[in-house]
């Protein structure tokens, strides 16, 4: 008993330092504390950040308190713990804790190293009264508009073909999914090439497609449409391959014929992959960056938007918090947006997924 006592003490103790520890090194990280710590071993020297040190030792004592508590009927919920922690920590490091540390930013004047004094809703009000912001708002819906509808039905008609009786569906499938392994910059710029070199010569034009707003836009969706088709396609391959055989061989006997049996049977029993699919081509979409970037750099005349010319005629959402950020310096800013953005993609994403669901229970 006085044993149990006392490991119970030292696993209490184990978990109150290491707590302490993190809020320590996360202190020193927030507030900018940089403190170095030298050890001299005969002639080898080793030099490391306390707040780095702090930080690993104050994981280990949590780790090592929450395995020493003496619990038997919490002792394999105590296990479970220590072996989701690794993966929880990372996720509240690079996740969690960014999240409020940004939001706290965006109150402030942060220029990507300090702030001088806190802003308030400065920054909120700013990005609204911008018409280059409004303007990269709603093409940016437009472009995730589109991109759901399209990317869809392509990847879905892609899908009916590479699960028909055809000769090489395996070339296929891997030839429609192989745009989406080349990056984004460089599918960008390979496209550039194409647009600006290779159409013109063939269409006879003068001007290539990304001289014009409209057009470059349209180019974006292409682009991303040929690059994101081939993997939304391979998950609907799965979905059409689940739907039992029996149940199509009954229709056939019943005389379905093909239009019918897709439209009746296999679209309503893979109803939970169009949810899967369409909430995968939303957040991606929203968050196009590199193809945008690679493409047009976001450039494209608009003459009157709110009264103002704008010379980010194709910039999306994405790029313009990172212009605001990278070419301004105008951090706070920039993280306020990044906040908008956040939330606006977790409502948008909520409600499709709530409106799937539901049209999953009809079917």
């Amino acid at each position: 008993m006085q044993a149990s006592s006392a490991k119970k003490t030292l696993s209490i103790a184990c978990l109150i330092v290491g707590v302490l520890l993190l809020a320590a090194a996360l202190f020193m990280d927030f507030a900018k504390i940089y403190v170095v710590a030298r050890l001299d071993v005969g002639i080898l020297t080793v030099r490391w950040f306390l707040r780095g040190m702090l930080l690993i030792v104050g994981a280990l004592l949590i780790l090592g308190g929450l395995y020493l508590y003496p619990s038997v009927e919490k002792h394999r919920t105590m296990i479970n713990i220590i072996f989701l922690f690794p993966l929880l920590f990372t996720f509240a490091v690079t996740v969690i804790i960014p999240l409020f540390v940004g939001l706290f930013y965006s109150f402030t004047d942060w220029n990507g190293v300090v702030f001088s004094k806190m802003v308030g809703f400065s920054n909120y009000t700013t990005m609204f009264s911008q018409p280059s912001f409004i303007w990269s708002l709603l093409i940016t819906f437009l472009f995730v508009i589109f991109n759901m509808i399209l990317v869809n039905v392509v990847a879905f008609l892609l899908a009916l073909l590479c699960t028909s009786k055809l000769k090489g569906v395996g070339f296929f499938r891997a030839a429609y999914f192989l745009p989406n392994l080349i990056g984004g910059i460089v599918l960008g710029y390979v496209w550039q090439f194409v647009f600006n070199n290779v159409l013109t010569v063939l269409l006879n034009s003068s001007s290539s497609l990304l001289a014009n707003t409209s057009t470059a836009f349209a180019a974006i969706i292409m682009v991303y449409v040929w690059q994101y088709a081939g993997y939304i396609m391979l998950i609907y391959v799965t979905g059409l391959t689940t739907v039992p055989g029996d149940v199509l061989e009954a229709a056939q006997i019943d005389g379905a014929n093909a239009v019918t049996t897709l439209f009746k049977i296999k679209m309503p029993m893979i109803a939970s992959t169009f949810t899967i699919c369409t909430f995968l081509t939303l957040t991606s979409a929203f968050k196009q960056f590199d193809v945008n970037l690679a493409l047009t750099n976001g450039t494209g005349s608009v003459s009157n938007f709110m009264g103002n010319f704008l010379s980010n005629g194709t910039q999306m959402l994405a790029l313009n918090i990172y212009n605001t950020a990278y070419a301004t310096d105008q951090y706070g800013l920039a993280q306020a947006k990044a906040i908008l953005f956040f939330i606006i993609l977790a409502c948008v994403s909520m409600i499709q997924v709530r409106i799937s669901n539901k049209r999953e229970v009809e079917l």
